[in-house]
């Protein structure tokens, strides 16, 4: 699918919110259905997760309740059974370097979280149930 850029928007997000229903509000908010995005800052308490690909489920595999750089926070924005769902993996580095990293799941608490989201134009691009991996991944509407 062959997409341009639309909007931009950078900010930053409330402090103690959740950073993946912050993500997923702002995009609500603002109608943003398709799109990346990439967030520094530091988190005071976090949740990740792993996907078990033989047993084609996501497990909590980290819960950390302490200080946390943001070393990387990518992901997309598409949507999922008509609504918006945001993706998000995370790196996230402690005072002393050693780094965590995973699929960013609700009870991420925001300390300081600064965002640039990428509105993409030109397609739609729905999650749908993919048997091979029980993952729902993107369903190209345009033309797959």
């Amino acid at each position: 699918m062959q997409v341009s850029q639309a909007r931009m928007f950078i900010g930053r997000l409330p402090f103690k919110s959740d950073l993946l229903e912050a993500l997923t509000g702002f995009c609500g908010l603002h109608r943003v259905t398709l799109g990346t995005f990439s967030v520094i800052g530091a988190l005071s308490e976090v949740k990740l997760g792993y996907y078990l690909q033989d047993e084609k489920r996501y497990v909590e595999c980290v819960h950390l309740e302490k200080k946390l750089e943001i070393a990387s926070c990518t992901g997309n924005i598409s949507l999922k059974d008509n609504e918006i769902f945001v993706h998000a993996h995370v790196t996230l580095a402690d005072h002393t370097g050693v780094c965590y990293g995973g699929h960013l799941m609700s009870g991420a608490r925001i300390f300081a979280a600064e965002y640039c989201i990428t509105e993409l134009a030109g397609g739609v691009l729905e999650r749908v149930h993919d048997p091979g991996t029980g993952l729902h991944l993107w369903h190209d509407k345009g033309g797959l």
